[in-house]
């Protein structure tokens, strides 16, 4: 009796994909063959040529093609009396409102970037639909939590310039030089892609006025001009990167007194072959142990400089036969090898580590190699939950998180009790509040809403009235109504320390109070959100209070989760480093 009345509930219900990437291709065909009749699936993605070894929906003739549309062509053949409808479109489009979203029964999200998630996240809360959301890094998975974004999520990192362009002390400050140089070589120009020493660098400011540039005038020009005038030798470029500009480092003696000073390369003697490269800084890796596949072998001082050379020459081609600029791509093996190469000869230069190719293109690549078997577990998971929700087993739905090495427990899936919201989320708490910490005089209107509004938050098209009765409006989004006052100052409109402003969305049917701090140590348009973390007590009661589920013997190995395990990796095949 409950099992027919579970089949009709999947004959009946409206599922909505959001996803059809590594995760999204798994779900699909899961649900399919679990019995799931109406589904729906929205995704804005074309299908590229490294999706294929994981992404068992896709072929190579689809390259090029919509993600939804093959995904729903080639899931109909495990079952083809199911209804899929699949739209090529980015689910923050307006047209998927709160009212599209109240049609579901149950929203399932595989998506590859935190702004989608956290949208969709808000759309479901405002349409009270459930949502199942997941992700996987690697070997890692995760198949289900409470609110998105009940837990904050760690920042996309960045590097200051000068310690990109001249003290790097890691092997990822070289990878970021690297993929600015084929930039600024290759790509369109960009100013803030310089690789050159930054004679600016406060840190060696005394020391600079006592270096005379005169001598030095290569370094007056940026680098793709001056590649342009020696026709982008690739010998010359490689003396003027690794050993002239690090030259031009070293009279900037207050860089290195409390630091090792880099070693400009024996450019000479390499090209001879009378350094022994065998016994260079290549991380104790022998390019040269056939046990070890061909990307992970970390190369010798001597391969890297002579990849260098071959791929400059290579991509020098490539550009004058497409008569415009290249793009970076971390799927085209010789920009691959050019950034590979160049990162590890300035990483010697440095002292520093080098990287296999395999360990710089997932750096560079800002990902963590997706793994096809994780995939397909975390959908399994994804299923599993769903069908407990359709049959009304709310109690039962656990936070299931996948680990490689579980020594603890020794097992690779973790199923853990689910916690009630953060109280302090300003997204699905009952009145959604945050502190912003700004400097008034120094934060535009346009700033509080492109940086903070929308990068920050995540809202889509704020509203922002000041909130003291007075119904001033600073932003509106209907086009051209504030467009006079966007490059105003806060301070201009009387809002000072303590002030309180109301930002509404009215596509996520969201609303959040902003309390506004006064700091006038910050600048340049630095701002702090406070107010999202719950307080230390708040975490232990959600952790102690979980609903009205009770904890019985079956519940013994299902731990309440850990804030820090409940981190939601921002990508099924991308998780950003850089």
């Amino acid at each position: 009796m409950m099992l027919t009345q579970l089949r009709k509930q999947l004959f009946e219900c409206r599922v909505l994909v959001v996803g059809a990437g590594g995760i999204g291709c798994e779900l699909i065909k899961n649900l399919v063959m679990t019995g799931f009749h109406n589904i729906e699936l929205v995704d804005l993605d074309t299908i590229d040529v490294s999706n294929l070894n994981r992404q068992f929906l896709f072929r190579k003739e689809h390259v090029g093609q919509s993600k939804a549309k093959v995904a729903k062509e080639n899931a109909l053949r495990f079952n083809p009396d199911v209804n899929i409808l699949a739209r090529h479109d980015s689910i923050i489009n307006p047209d998927y409102d709160v009212d599209y979203f109240r049609q579901f029964t149950i929203v399932l999200n595989a998506l590859d970037n935190r702004a989608a998630r956290n949208h969709v996240n808000r759309m479901c809360l405002a349409a009270d639909v459930p949502l199942i959301e997941s992700g996987s890094a690697g070997y890692l998975g995760q198949g289900e939590t409470e609110c998105y974004e009940c837990q904050p999520k760690p920042t996309q990192k960045s590097y200051p310039s000068c310690t990109i362009r001249n003290t790097p002390t890691e092997p990822i400050h070289c990878i970021v030089w690297a993929k600015h140089l084929f930039n600024q070589l290759f790509a369109e120009f960009d100013e803030d892609n310089e690789v050159t020493p930054d004679a600016e660098d406060p840190e060696a400011t005394d020391a600079n006025k006592q270096i005379d540039q005169g001598s030095d005038s290569n370094l007056k020009i940026s680098t793709r001009p001056w590649a342009e005038s020696v026709g982008y030798d690739p010998q010359l470029l490689l003396r003027k990167l690794f050993q002239d500009d690090i030259k031009y480092l070293l009279k900037m003696d207050k860089l290195w007194q409390k630091r090792k000073p880099p070693v400009p390369l024996d450019f000479d003697n390499l090209l001879e072959g009378k350094v022994d490269g065998s016994t260079c800084n290549n991380n104790g890796n022998n390019s040269n142990d056939n046990t070890v596949l061909k990307d992970q072998l970390v190369w010798n001082i001597h391969e890297c400089v002579q990849e260098f050379l071959h791929s400059v020459t290579s991509l020098k081609k490539r550009l004058e036969m497409s008569k415009s600029y290249l793009i970076w791509d971390k799927d085209d093996d010789v920009a691959m090898h050019f950034v590979a190469s160049s990162a590890n000869v300035r990483a010697h230069v440095f002292g520093i580590p080098l990287k296999s190719l395999f360990d710089v293109k997932s750096m560079a690549g800002n990902i963590i190699p997706a793994i096809a078997t994780t995939n397909a577990i975390v959908a399994g998971l994804i299923v599993t939950e769903a069908l407990k929700i359709l049959k009304g087993r709310l109690d039962l739905c656990r936070t299931v998180i996948m680990y490689k090495n579980n020594l603890t427990m020794k097992k690779l899936i973790i199923p853990c009790l689910l916690e009630k919201p953060n109280k302090g989320c300003y997204v699905c708490s009952s009145k959604p509040e945050v502190c912003i910490r700004i400097n008034i005089d120094d934060i535009t209107i346009r700033h509080l809403g492109e940086e903070i509004l929308k990068k920050r938050i995540g809202m889509i098209a704020p509203d922002v009235e000041v909130d003291d009765g007075s119904g001033r409006i600073l932003i509106s989004s209907e086009e051209g109504e504030t467009e006079d006052i966007i490059n105003c100052k806060l301070s201009q409109f009387g809002i000072r320390n303590g002030s309180q402003l109301k930002a509404d969305d009215f596509l996520q049917n969201y609303s959040l109070k902003l309390k506004v701090i006064h700091d006038n140590s910050l600048i340049d348009g630095e701002f702090e959100i406070e107010g999202d973390i719950p307080s230390t007590e708040d975490e232990s009661n959600s952790r102690n209070n979980i609903g009205q589920t009770k904890r019985t013997a079956d519940d013994l190995d299902y731990p309440s989760v850990k804030r820090s395990r409940l981190e939601i990796v921002d990508s099924d095949d991308d998780l950003i480093l850089v």
